[in-house]
């Protein structure tokens, strides 16, 4: 049975972890999932380090969502940084999961590259945890999480 520490924001327009949440109930029913909501990405880092510490998880999923300000790009390039940081610390999985309101003018599609994004890094994480070798297999083949996959560059 795999725990797994879950941390997303308010300033996220989109749940993105209650997508991601029910795709790995589906691929692992057998995991505890253990839930934080903070106020911006520049929360997470910290939240996700206690929450796996407290919870004993074995993995986490991070859930940020920036803005299309210079301020906003400067505080999710620190953001990341903190949370390999945390990784390395841990030394267990976080995979971020980010939105950037301007990948499209366009709330709908902002909308379908959130929830599309969510649901393909939890099927990562459940292939990180419990399928290892799929991963390998799948090295090379330009998987793309928001987007259609962009296929292996064929020489």
């Amino acid at each position: 049975m795999a725990k797994i520490c879950i941390v997303d924001t308010t300033f996220a327009r989109v749940d993105m972890a209650k997508h991601a949440i029910e795709t790995l109930q589906l691929l692992m029913p057998d995991a505890v999932i253990v839930r934080r909501t903070v106020p911006g990405i520049k929360d997470i880092p910290v939240a996700i380090k206690r929450l796996m510490k407290e919870q004993e998880c074995e993995a986490g999923i991070v859930f940020g969502w920036v803005g299309k300000s210079l301020t906003d790009k400067i505080s999710y390039a620190v953001y990341s940084l903190a949370i390999q940081l945390v990784e390395l610390e841990l030394e267990k999985p976080i995979i971020d999961v980010t939105v950037h309101e301007d990948e499209t003018s366009s709330e709908k599609e902002l909308y379908r590259i959130a929830v599309d994004r969510a649901k393909k890094h939890a099927e990562n994480l459940y292939l990180l945890l419990r399928n290892p070798e799929e991963l390998t297999r799948r090295a090379g083949t330009g998987r793309r999480q928001g987007y259609p996959d962009a296929g292996p560059i064929i020489p």
